[in-house]
């Protein structure tokens, strides 16, 4: 790997694995509780907490980046708090990029696992809850397990999103190298420079390459999944 990508190629290739691993980790069990929430409760503010969901998909994501900025940046009120509370800091800081990756991520996390659970027949869950099982029993046993094939898609296509995010971690926590610098800021840097074309198309390579394996490894868990 050393001989085909520069040391900055394969920091930037580590950061974005774990800023998409730990940006899909985030996503997953919010994502779950949203996704059942709205495919199977209907109550006043269902389409309002849908178009929120989904909010980050249809505005531009330097605007997502910015709001996150000043929210989470230093002078912010979330971030003002959390640094002081617990010393946690996102602006300008990989776990900033993982936050940004993780909001872009989150409403196609929650599409996928809802579609899953919306296709579990009810009526398995009305009889469990008949025969004395309590709601959390019938969530845990019944509709999460059936619905195992979304939350894998799920889970790939948030670690795809978070893989590929640039918009809005470039405009929340910059692209320092070493530190967030992911594969699309560095591709970006690089095209920007005259003899920066071949080593943009190395990381192009290694990005088809992971996501194509990513494809690959979900296909085979699913799979695996629906196996009676």
């Amino acid at each position: 790997m050393s001989a085909f990508l520069s040391p900055s190629d394969v920091a930037a290739l580590l950061l974005s694995l774990k800023v998409a691993l730990v940006a899909t980790l985030w996503t997953l069990p919010p994502g779950i509780v949203i996704a059942f929430v709205l495919a199977r409760f209907k109550f006043p503010g269902h389409s309002v907490l849908n178009g929120l969901v989904h909010l980050p998909l249809v505005m531009p994501p330097v605007v997502t980046g910015y709001l996150l900025l000043l929210a989470f940046g230093r002078n912010g009120v979330l971030g003002s708090a959390l640094e002081a509370c617990c010393g946690l800091v996102f602006a300008f800081r990989w776990t900033g990029a993982a936050l940004a990756a993780a909001v872009m991520a989150f409403p196609l996390v929650v599409r996928a696992i809802r579609l899953s659970i919306e296709a579990v027949d009810k009526r398995l869950e009305d009889s469990a809850r008949n025969l004395g099982a309590p709601p959390v029993a019938v969530f845990l046993r019944i509709t999460l397990p059936l619905s195992a094939p979304g939350l894998i898609a799920g889970a790939v296509i948030g670690f795809a999103k978070a893989l590929g995010e640039f918009g809005a971690t470039i405009t929340f926590v910059s692209s320092i190298p070493g530190e967030t610098q992911t594969i699309p800021s560095a591709i970006y840097a690089l095209i920007q420079t005259p003899a920066g074309d071949g080593p943009a198309f190395k990381l192009v390579l290694v990005s088809i390459a992971i996501s194509f394996i990513g494809l690959l490894v979900s296909e085979a868990l699913a799979r695996r999944v629906a196996r009676p």
